[in-house]
């Protein structure tokens, strides 16, 4: 289990806790909700985690590393983060590519931009939610103001990297 995993189950516990002390039925209606989002999610896991295997096999590594990889720098940062903002789904499909990416040999200040790209510019997210809801010119003010931050993502972990290596797919 990763430090991460830990955490989230102490406080997984403390919460179960909670619910207990609150009365059983309480917990009860926890633990169902919790067996109800698994099946909601389980099927998404089975098929994301092998599209992930098999893309990274498939991902020609000469490719990701000369596209992002580690010494692609800020060309590597641009696109990744271009990149980021056509990633179709949430974090269930999102998150197997960018480990297949990684275990093709992208870079960590890339990844950076591409997660920060695909958070801020979804364009999915853009088309289905925030435009109906919020109008074009909201989405293009914000777009703008937004535009700089998976560029300073990518040259911040990049900078973080320089003092502290790390690599990508190990907890």
């Amino acid at each position: 289990m990763t430090g991460g995993q830990v955490f989230l189950a102490v406080v997984a516990c403390m919460a179960l806790g909670l619910c207990l002390r609150r009365g059983p039925g309480t917990a009860r209606r926890a633990v169902i909700d919790t067996g109800q989002g698994l099946w909601k999610i389980l099927p998404t896991f089975a098929v994301a985690l092998p599209m992930a295997a098999f893309l990274a096999e498939l991902m020609p590594a000469d490719a990701a590393v000369t596209w992002i990889g580690p010494e692609s720098g800020l060309n590597g940062i641009l696109v990744a983060s271009f990149a980021g903002g056509l990633m179709p789904g949430g974090p269930f499909v999102t998150f197997p590519l960018v480990l297949a990416f990684a275990k093709a040999g992208a870079g960590v200040p890339q990844m950076a931009a591409l997660i920060t790209g695909w958070s801020i510019f979804a364009l999915h997210r853009i088309i289905t939610w925030e435009y109906p809801v919020l109008g074009w010119r909201f989405v293009a003010i914000r777009l703008i103001a937004a535009f700089p931050l998976p560029i300073l993502a990518g040259l911040l972990a990049e900078a973080v990297v320089a003092v502290v290596p790390i690599g990508l797919g190990r907890p």
